[in-house]
Formats: C-alpha cells, sequence, structure tokens
C-alpha cells in the first residue's frame, strides 16, 4: 500500500494531535449537554474512535451508513442511505462525526434528515475540510485540516475500499485511481 502512496501529508503523530485538541474544544462546549456523536460510516470510523476517547464529558455514540461515492474519486452527487441510526435523536445535541468535507452534499442531505427528527442541536465535526470543492452551502464546526483538492486517503479514508488501515493521511498516486 505505501508504494501507492505519492506522499505524506498528515503524519500519525499531527493526526493524533489534532485530534486531541478537537476532543478538548467539543468537550468544553459540550459540557452539560445532552452529545451524541454520530459517525457517518465507513470512513469516519477511526476518526470516531480516537475523537470520543479525547472528548472528556458524557456522550452516546451511533452511526450512519450514506454512499455517494460508490468506488469512484467524485461524489455522483446522490446520496443513498445505508444504515439509519439505531436510537432516536429527540432532544439530543447531535455532534455529525466525518472523515472528509468534500463537495457537501453528504453531509447536507444528512443534516437536512437529522433536522426533521427533533433534535435540539447538530453541529459538524470533520477531520479534513476542501473547501474549494464544495457544491453545497455547508460548513463544519470543527475541522481538524484544511487540505488541497488530492485525493486523499488513510486513517479512515479510503479508495475503492482500500488504504482506510493506513496510521497517517497520504496522497494517493494518480495512476491508481485514473
Amino acid at each position: 500500500m505505501k508504494h501507492d502512496i505519492e506522499r505524506v501529508l498528515l503524519t500519525e503523530g499531527q493526526l493524533q494531535e489534532r485530534v486531541g485538541q478537537m476532543g478538548e474544544e467539543i468537550s468544553r462546549d459540550y459540557a452539560g449537554k445532552n452529545l451524541l456523536l454520530v459517525s457517518v460510516l465507513k470512513g469516519s470510523v477511526v476518526l470516531m474512535a480516537d475523537l470520543m476517547r479525547a472528548i472528556s464529558v458524557r456522550c452516546k455514540i451511533d452511526f450512519l451508513a450514506v454512499s455517494s461515492y460508490g468506488s469512484s474519486t467524485r461524489t455522483s452527487g446522490n446520496v443513498k442511505l445505508l444504515k439509519d441510526l439505531d436510537h432516536p435523536v429527540d432532544g439530543m445535541d447531535i455532534l455529525l462525526v466525518e472523515d472528509i468535507l468534500d463537495s457537501g452534499l453528504t453531509l447536507h442531505y444528512i443534516r437536512e434528515m437529522l433536522d426533521t427528527r427533533g433534535a435540539a442541536s447538530i453541529k459538524i465535526c470533520t477531520l479534513l475540510d476542501k473547501p474549494e470543492r464544495r457544491k453545497a452551502d455547508i460548513h463544519a464546526d470543527y475541522v481538524g485540516f484544511t487540505v488541497p483538492d488530492a485525493f486523499v486517503v488513510g486513517y479512515g479514508l479510503d479508495y475503492a475500499e482500500h488504504y482506510r488501515n493506513l496510521p497517517y493521511i497520504g496522497i494517493l498516486k494518480k495512476e491508481i485511481y485514473e
């Protein structure tokens, strides 16, 4: 896998440091609230595991699965719900945990869907933000890193279900996906 990476964009150490900082920010902001962390599967599972351990306030967790990419490097624009939440969100302070905010179409769809279910609040935490690719009017409340418009993998992010287990974020060589 390592030979498929053009270069390492964010090291394991950089990721751990920033996720710890985000956990501290979230803990301060959600003190005394009814926090529900919602991981958007599959990409955010690594971030979710590290982030929830960095949060010092009481919280619950749940998972959603959606698809808009398939094995492509660009979103299709059509978001399909594959797995819904297991528990009701009425009165909860939801923090959507996502690996990357790219076009914004997926998170816009999820936020709109959850907004109809009576949540007290809905905010977004993303490890990576690619603002120049945005198609939907959506912004994250907590951002790990702003990254260039390159195809990145590792730390949960994939290409065709591979590379999620890399402990860093790397830029995938173009010849792998073109």
